[in-house]
C-alpha cells in the first residue's frame, strides 16, 4: 500500500482514501468507517460530534484573518456499494478492498472500488488537515447510509449546520459542476408462494444470466446496458412455451440502484430434454448477443446443476414471469429542457425468491415529482393486476438547479482561472443528498463536484489518478476563494 502511495499524489487525500478502504463499509455497516473519520478529525483538533442517525459532522477554525469569512461545508458520504464478481472471494463485512493502479487508473480487485464516495470523503480529511490552505470557517457533514436510503442526510436535523455553501463532492465527472438532480421513490412488490413437489423423474438445474455490464441506476440507465433480471424472464418465457419446466426459485442484483448485472432461476427438467434445453440456450444467447450489440456485448447463458427439494405452484411460476416482463425498466422520459438528461426512469434493481414469498424491488427517479408518482403508481397498478402486493417506500425530493446562484459563479470562475476554461453546468438524472439537505437548509447555496470515475456501482468502478488532482486543486481553490 505505501509503494502504491508513493505513486500517487496529492498523497494527503490518496492516503485517506487508502486507509478508508481497509474498512468495511458497506451500506449499513459503516459504523466503523464513520467512528474512523471521527477519530481522525479529533486527532487533528477539530470539533467533532455525531448526529442522531450517526453522521459526522465536524467544525475547522477558519485560518488567521479569514474568521469573517462565510462558513462553507463540505460534504460526502462514508458508506459504499458492495458488488463484486460471482467467482471473487471477498467478505465485504471484514476484508479489506484490494486497491491497484493501472496507469492512470486505480481499480479494485474483483469488487467495486469505494471511490463513490470514498474520494469524498479523503478530500474533506485532507483539507481537514492541511495546514497551506487560506479558508473561512469550514464545516464538514459526512453522512451514513447514502446508497440504501439517504438515511443520513434524511435524517439530518435544521440547525445542526451554520454554513452558507455546501460543496458535495459526490459528482463523477471532471469539468462539469452539478447544480440539480433527480428524486427518486422505492417500489417493494412480494406474492406469497405456493410449494409443490417436482415433477417426478426431473433434476434440478440452475438457468444463469452473466457478463452484463450493469452500473449506476441514474448515471448508466439510458445507456442500453441490459438488465439481467429481464432478461432471465424473457429467456424463462420462451423456454417454457418449448420444455416442461417447473421454477424453483430466482434471483438477480444485489441493489436497487445499480442495473442488476446477473440473475439465475432454479428450476426443474427432464434429464432427456436437457440436451436439447441447452441448444436453444444457446440460441437465445445469440439472440440477446445480437440485441444487446456494442451496448453490452458480454452476456453469457448457462445451465448448470443445482440443489432443490420443492417447485412454485405453476400459477405462481406464471405470475412471476409475467409481472417481471410487464414491470417497467429503463428510460421512461427524457428532459424536453436540458438535452441529454433523463427525466424519468425506472430500474428493476433486485429480484429475490425466500421459502414462502418473492420479491422485486425497482427505484423510480425524476427530476418532475409528479411524473415519479405517475409511474409508481402505474407500477404499483401492474403489481396488482398480476396478484402482487406492492408498497413505496424511501421517498426523496429531487434538488432543483439555481443556475444564477453565487455559489455556481465562484465555483465557474475559479475552473476559469484555474484551468483557462469554464465548467458545464449540469443537472443528473442521479440521486444526491442535496435534495434532503436543502428541503432543510433552504438559504443554504450548493454545487457538486469531483473527480472522473466510470462504472461504479460495479466491480469495475475505476478513477483518474490525474482527474483527482486536478479535483483537489479545484478544492482548494474554491475554499480560498469563498
Amino acid at each position: 500500500m505505501n509503494e502504491l502511495l508513493d505513486s500517487l499524489d496529492p498523497k494527503l487525500l490518496w492516503s485517506y482514501f487508502l486507509e478508508l478502504s481497509k474498512i468495511p463499509r458497506g451500506s449499513k455497516n459503516e459504523a466503523a468507517a464513520a467512528a474512523w473519520v471521527a477519530d481522525q478529525a479529533k486527532a487533528l483538533g477539530c470539533e467533532v460530534e455525531r448526529d442522531e442517525v450517526g453522521n459526522v459532522i465536524i467544525r475547522k477554525k477558519a485560518t488567521a484573518g479569514r474568521e469573517n469569512h462565510p462558513t462553507i461545508c463540505l460534504q460526502a458520504h462514508v458508506d459504499m456499494v458492495c458488488e463484486k464478481n460471482e467467482e471473487t472471494q471477498h467478505d465485504f463485512t471484514k476484508d479489506p478492498i484490494k486497491v491497484r493502479r493501472e496507469g492512470d487508473l486505480i481499480r479494485a480487485t474483483g469488487t467495486t472500488l469505494g471511490a463513490d464516495n470514498g474520494m469524498g470523503v479523503g478530500a474533506a480529511l485532507a483539507v481537514l488537515a492541511s495546514k497551506d490552505i487560506a479558508h473561512g470557517p469550514i464545516e464538514v457533514l459526512i453522512t451514513i447510509d447514502e446508497e440504501t436510503g439517504l438515511t443520513g442526510a434524511n435524517g439530518l436535523q435544521p440547525g445542526r449546520l451554520k454554513a452558507k455553501f455546501l460543496l458535495n463532492l459526490d459528482s463523477e465527472e471532471e469539468g462539469f459542476l452539478t447544480i440539480g438532480c433527480a428524486g427518486g421513490e422505492d417500489t417493494v412488490a412480494t406474492r406469497k408462494l405456493t410449494r409443490e413437489a417436482p415433477p417426478a423423474g426431473t433434476k434440478a438445474f440452475r438457468l444463469k444470466i452473466s457478463g452484463l455490464k450493469g452500473g449506476h441506476s441514474g448515471i448508466d440507465i439510458h445507456a442500453g446496458r441490459g438488465n439481467a433480471i429481464r432478461i432471465l424472464a424473457q429467456v424463462l418465457d420462451v423456454m417454457k412455451e418449448e420444455f416442461t419446466i417447473a421454477l424453483a426459485s430466482a434471483k438477480g442484483g444485489n441493489k436497487r440502484n445499480a442495473i442488476p448485472r446477473e440473475a439465475s432461476a432454479i428450476l426443474f427438467l427432464a434429464p432427456a430434454q436437457e440436451a436439447p434445453f441447452r441448444a436453444s440456450l444457446k440460441a437465445q444467447e445469440a439472440h440477446w448477443q445480437a440485441a444487446l450489440g456494442a451496448f453490452d456485448p458480454g452476456i453469457h447463458l448457462a445451465l448448470e446443476p443445482a440443489e432443490a427439494s420443492q417447485a412454485m405452484s405453476q400459477s405462481d411460476s406464471n405470475a412471476l414471469i409475467r409481472l417481471l416482463l410487464a414491470l417497467p425498466h429503463g428510460v421512461e422520459a427524457m428532459s424536453p429542457d436540458i438535452p441529454g438528461l433523463v427525466q424519468t426512469s425506472t430500474n428493476m434493481g433486485v429480484l429475490d425468491t425466500r421459502d414462502q414469498e418473492v420479491e422485486v424491488n425497482l427505484l423510480t427517479r425524476s427530476s418532475i415529482n409528479a411524473s415519479k408518482t405517475a409511474l409508481s403508481r402505474r407500477i404499483a397498478a401492474t403489481c396488482t393486476l398480476g396478484g402482487f402486493k406492492s408498497e413505496v417506500t424511501g421517498g426523496y425530493p429531487g434538488w432543483k438547479p439555481e443556475p444564477k446562484a453565487s455559489l455556481v459563479r465562484i465555483v465557474s470562475e475559479t475552473n476559469q482561472s484555474l484551468f483557462g476554461k469554464p465548467l458545464e453546468i449540469m443537472a443528473i438524472h442521479a440521486g444526491l443528498e442535496c435534495g434532503l439537505i436543502g428541503e432543510k437548509y433552504t438559504e443554504m447555496e450548493m454545487v457538486s463536484f469531483g473527480p472522473s470515475m466510470w462504472d461504479v456501482h460495479t466491480p469495475d468502478e475505476h478513477v483518474s489518478v490525474p482527474s483527482v488532482a486536478n479535483f483537489w486543486k479545484l478544492l482548494v481553490a474554491v475554499l480560498e476563494a469563498v
